[in-house]
C-alpha cells in the first residue's frame, strides 16, 4: 500500500459510527465526542464511546498538533434482539470498531471478545500506537441471555 494510500484510509470516516452528541469542555475548543457504534457481526448490541478531540488553540498552545489523547469510555447495550453472527471466538477477539488518533499509527479501536463460560461479549476500547501501548482501556459486557447464535 503507498504512503498516500495509507494517510487516506487512516483518516476515513469509521463504517458503522454514528456522532450522536458533542460536549465543549473548554474556551479552547476541545470537546468530548460521543458516538453511537452498531456491531457489525452482532445484531442487537450497540455501543457508545466516548473520546476527547482537541481543538486548535490546544493543538497550538501544546505543540503535538497531529494526535489527539487516548482516552476514552464506553459502554454497549442490548438495543434488540440479539442475534451472533460468524464472530471469532478466540481469546484476542477482534475489532468492532477502529478510528484515526494521528497523523500516522496511532488508533482507537473497539474488540470483542466472546466469553462463551459466562455468555458474555465483552468490548474493550483502547488505543494501539506503532511503538507504544496505552494503559487507557474502557470495558462494558453485555450477556447473551438466550441470544440466538448462528
Amino acid at each position: 500500500m503507498s504512503g498516500a494510500a495509507i494517510l487516506a484510509a487512516s483518516f476515513a470516516w469509521p463504517v458503522g459510527a454514528e456522532q450522536v452528541g458533542e460536549i465543549g469542555v473548554d474556551w479552547a475548543g476541545n470537546d468530548i465526542v460521543i458516538e453511537a457504534i452498531a456491531d457489525p457481526d452482532v445484531t442487537g448490541v450497540t455501543c457508545h464511546l466516548a473520546y476527547f478531540k482537541r481543538g486548535l488553540i490546544d493543538r497550538l498552545a501544546n505543540g503535538n498538533w497531529f494526535e489527539d489523547p487516548s482516552n476514552s469510555a464506553l459502554e454497549c447495550q442490548q438495543t434488540g434482539p440479539i442475534r451472533l453472527g460468524d464472530i471469532d471466538r478466540s481469546k484476542s477477539g477482534e475489532d468492532v470498531f477502529r478510528a484515526s488518533r494521528s497523523i500516522i499509527l496511532k488508533t482507537l479501536r473497539v474488540k470483542r471478545i466472546f466469553d462463551q463460560s459466562n455468555q458474555t461479549l465483552v468490548y474493550v476500547a483502547h488505543t494501539r500506537e506503532l511503538t507504544q501501548g496505552s494503559a487507557k482501556v474502557s470495558i462494558s459486557t453485555v450477556p447473551l441471555r438466550g441470544a440466538l447464535t448462528e
